[in-house]
């Protein structure tokens, strides 16, 4: 990791509120109750100047955190320290400095790195922070902070700029132009093995797992390249997520951020990843977290976790799997009951997959990698055209107060995602169910499965007469963006007593 500075320092002295200072914007989940913060939350500050590392209290106590959970996170604190070029070691400067803080100040002496003091919730006047404490640590002047008001922001920027020395000259030659990474998101209910698939695609224990729900909290972002089936090298940005709950089962504020760090996450992705179980099947509340990818018209692609514990019930011959003929089977009614619960994610690519063996873990990335290239798909438009008269032709749209949907004309406008716009006689006539037939046939046809397909409807112009609403009259003929010819499905438009 080139320039990298951590925030370290014991629980709740304001690490995250710090990191989302110094970055701009809210990214860490900032909140009085300790031990909030667990993965290393990662983001670049000043124009890439340097990337920034928040990392959780070191020798976090009590609560609701494990054992195991503490240790998790303390392992990540120090990856963050042996990956950064300057650790940024934060103080309470009400508190002063404790016990804690001490044997943290010893730790980060004996790493040999440069260590800037931060006494930070410096809000009142000097006589409220004795910085006598701090000179006594022997880690050089300490830099006074008010992470919550912003005060000495700008002395510490300044700092860590002096610490660091100038940024390496970057080759900025017109002949090479560097791709965006390839942004994937992991969403899913809580516990379905998000962080453990994670970890696989990195080849790292760098996201903390755990059999406890809800272990992750704020949206971890991790680079990673991958190599693809046809060799080519693919820069990828891994989002992992915490498991999105319905708003009505938020127990806490923390869950509440977590969801809306989520939910900012799959807004952000280029490609989702939705993680389901392969014993629990597909519940109502994945077809919500589906739900959420869907209304950002994004491409989805349906990834099967735990796909190892079905083989091994096939093995031993458990009762769970006796009523399936194989593995086999079991996969396919799976995958007839997913398309059936979640059918708003149109041809979706479907991966069994396992974390814990590494089951088709790469066939994800492949899957993604292709989705990326079709999202830059050009539709013929008299093939658009030929296509929606066929399918009205087939399965005519439902008849709406008496009148029936007509197509006069589409053609694609936009890509990332798909948009195609059609005019129409009535936009309002076109059922939800009948624009998902019309998306599938279109997703069909052009082999774009999982990619979202947006409709923008033009309907004709409606003229008032005598205070009403007449009937529809046609523009003219010479009129911008207006097809000159008939419709699909004229024989459809009015229905016959």
């Amino acid at each position: 990791m080139s320039r990298a500075v951590a925030i370290v320092g014991r629980p709740n002295v304001g690490k995250s509120r710090l990191f989302n200072r110094l970055v701009g914007r809210r990214v860490s989940i900032v909140h009085d109750q300790a031990g909030i913060t667990r993965d290393v939350v990662s983001h670049e500050v000043a124009d890439g100047a340097y990337t920034l590392l928040d990392t959780g209290g070191i020798g976090l106590v009590g609560g609701e955190s494990t054992a195991e959970l503490t240790a998790a996170s303390e392992r990540q604190v120090e990856f963050a320290i042996a990956a950064s070029d300057l650790i940024v070691f934060v103080i309470d400067g009400l508190d002063g400095v404790t016990a804690l803080d001490a044997r943290i100040g010893q730790m980060l002496r004996r790493s040999k790195k440069d260590v800037l003091l931060v006494v930070n919730k410096a809000d009142f006047d000097d006589d409220k922070v004795d910085l006598a404490e701090a000179y006594r640590m022997g880690l050089g002047e300490p830099c006074r902070v008010s992470a919550e008001h912003g005060r000495g922001e700008a002395d510490l920027r300044e700092a860590i700029l002096e610490r660091l020395g100038p940024a390496p000259e970057t080759d900025t030659g017109d002949d090479k132009t560097a791709e965006d990474p390839l942004c994937v998101c992991f969403i899913g209910r809580p516990n379905v093995g998000k962080s453990s698939l994670g970890n696989r695609l990195l080849k790292s224990d760098r996201l903390i797992v755990s059999a406890t729900p809800g272990t992750t909290r704020d949206a971890v972002e991790l680079p990673f390249k991958f190599k693809t089936r046809n060799g080519k090298l693919v820069d990828f940005k891994l989002i992992d997520t915490a498991g999105i709950k319905a708003q009505t089962k938020l127990a806490s504020p923390v869950e509440y951020f977590s969801r809306l760090r989520s939910l900012d996450a799959i807004q952000r992705a280029d490609v989702i990843f939705m993680v389901v179980d392969a014993f629990d099947g597909i519940t109502q509340q994945d077809k919500a977290i589906a739900g959420e990818a869907v209304k950002e018209n994004k491409p989805i692609i349906v990834v099967v976790n735990k796909w190892d514990l079905v083989l091994e019930s096939f093995k031993r011959d458990d009762p769970s799997t006796q009523l399936y003929k194989n593995e086999r089977d079991y996969r396919e009614k799976y995958e007839r009951a997913l398309f059936e619960r979640l059918f708003f994610t149109a041809g979706s690519p479907v991966v069994f997959v396992s974390a814990q063996t590494d089951f088709e873990i790469d066939r994800m990335l492949n899957y993604a990698a292709k989705m990326n290239r079709l999202l830059d798909t050009k539709m013929s438009t008299s093939r658009l055209n030929a296509l929606l008269e066929q399918l009205i032709q087939k399965t005519p749209p439902p008849a709406i107060a008496n009148r029936r949907f007509k197509i006069y004309y589409a053609t694609q406008t936009g890509n990332r995602p798909f948009r195609v716009r059609i005019f129409c006689n009535r936009e309002e006539r076109l059922p939800d169910s009948y624009r998902r037939y019309l998306e599938s046939g279109i997703v069909k046809e052009f082999d774009l499965g999982g990619c979202p397909i947006v409709f923008h409807l033009v309907g004709k112009e409606r003229h008032k007469d005598r205070g009403g609403h007449g009937p529809l009259k046609p523009k003219r003929a010479d009129a911008p963006d207006e097809p000159e010819w008939g419709g699909f499905g004229d024989d459809f438009d009015t229905l016959e007593d």
